[in-house]
């Protein structure tokens, strides 16, 4: 593939133009204005923030792309899907009652949110794929139901696929909870049985007659389940759980052919904003210190291009000390030239998602970085 355009700038600001207005001109200046948005509804994908999580993206930089999406014509709203752990985003109601507490109401940025795969994470599209890994992806319906596709991305670390940005906010934020099951395991749920209570909430929604009730406990038969994870999304006492089998690269090629299957056929812009860069997902009820100091904004038509221009930039800084990252590179007697991902979390390969992505067309690797 030939090599894309991410367009780049600092997190300098001066009395003549703020941050705000600088990620106005940053959009304009990568193309933001080529996309037709004359009354198309364009779903805006980002995190809200897992309730007591202060590193997420502040409410007012979705506003900025909410009042240009108006300025276009086109009717914006705020997405994100149900998560499969329990927390304070599990269901849509907790969800958006979340996404408020944490600055993201209408009256702050200017457009509603909706939860992309509804009130239990069971409202999805079936978007064929016909990947190595995925066949058909189950992603949130509101999200395919919109006619163009915006990322904007909190660049931060992650304990799973090495950092989360565009790919990781796209692929796995936008899957179902049975989408996210699906990249994160085998395939397969197992029930919890100290959690269980044996109501049967499971046996109702099967359509393969998995789960079984035994000793008063629920019990899925493998051989039977398909991994559609409707029970995990149904089941009232979180009992149903899934089977982390997965393996790290496994992950990260879902989560490429997730994306895929979320971008092709629509117009689609991707945001990156590298701040308050902490080494966890912000599905974390907490933040630690950053990893790094403060990199700036990027904004790209290629999500691939964008997340390595990030990575690049990040791994150009200097570790934070006292940060997970200065503390490793401190024990390893490691320094200049080490991966900042890999190092905070050395379990992690993010260059696996990267290149799956290439491979199934999804973006490229080489980039020409504008700075402006």
């Amino acid at each position: 593939m030939s090599q894309s355009t991410v367009f780049f700038t600092t997190f300098k600001a001066t009395y003549r133009e703020n941050l705000l207005q600088k990620l106005h001109r940053l959009m304009k200046e990568a193309g933001f204005e080529e996309i037709d948005f004359t009354d198309k509804y364009a779903a805006i994908k980002l995190h809200f923030g897992e309730y007591g999580n202060l590193a997420f993206l502040r409410p007012n930089y979705a506003k900025v792309v909410a009042d240009y999406v108006k300025e276009r014509g086109g009717k914006p709203f705020l997405t994100d899907c149900n998560t499969l752990y329990v927390g304070s985003r599990k269901n849509a109601l907790d969800h958006i009652e979340t996404a408020y507490m944490n600055g993201f109401s209408p009256l702050q940025t200017g457009c509603h949110v909706i939860i992309a795969d509804g009130l239990k994470g069971t409202d999805e599209a079936l978007v064929p794929v016909n990947g190595e890994y995925v066949k058909e992806a189950k992603i949130g319906q509101a999200i395919m139901d919109a006619d163009v596709f915006i990322s904007l991305t909190h660049f931060k670390g992650h304990e799973a696929t090495g950092f989360g940005g565009a790919l990781k906010n796209i692929g796995m934020g936008c899957g179902s909870r049975a989408g996210k099951m699906e990249q994160h395991s085998s395939g397969k749920p197992t029930v919890h049985p100290d959690n269980c209570i044996g109501c049967g909430a499971c046996l109702k929604i099967c359509a393969h007659d998995a789960p079984v009730i035994s000793g008063g406990k629920a019990v899925i038969d493998k051989d039977r389940c398909v991994g559609c994870g409707r029970c995990l999304a149904i089941c009232p006492k979180d009992a149903i759980m899934t089977d982390w089998g997965a393996t790290v690269p496994d992950l990260n090629r879902k989560m490429a052919e997730y994306s895929l299957a979320v971008t092709k056929g629509r117009p689609c812009f991707h945001i990156s904003l590298i701040c308050d860069v902490s080494p966890n997902c912000d599905c974390h009820s907490e933040n630690d210190i950053p990893i790094i100091p403060d990199v700036g904004m990027l904004a790209s038509f290629d999500p691939v291009a964008l997340d390595v221009a990030c990575a690049d930039l990040s791994n150009a800084m200097p570790a934070i000390d006292g940060s997970i990252l200065g503390d490793n590179l401190e024990a390893r007697g490691h320094g200049d030239g080490e991966d900042h991902f890999v190092m905070t979390h050395p379990d992690t390969d993010w260059q696996t998602c990267m290149d799956h992505a290439v491979k199934i067309g999804l973006g490229s690797r080489d980039y020409e970085l504008i700075r402006i």
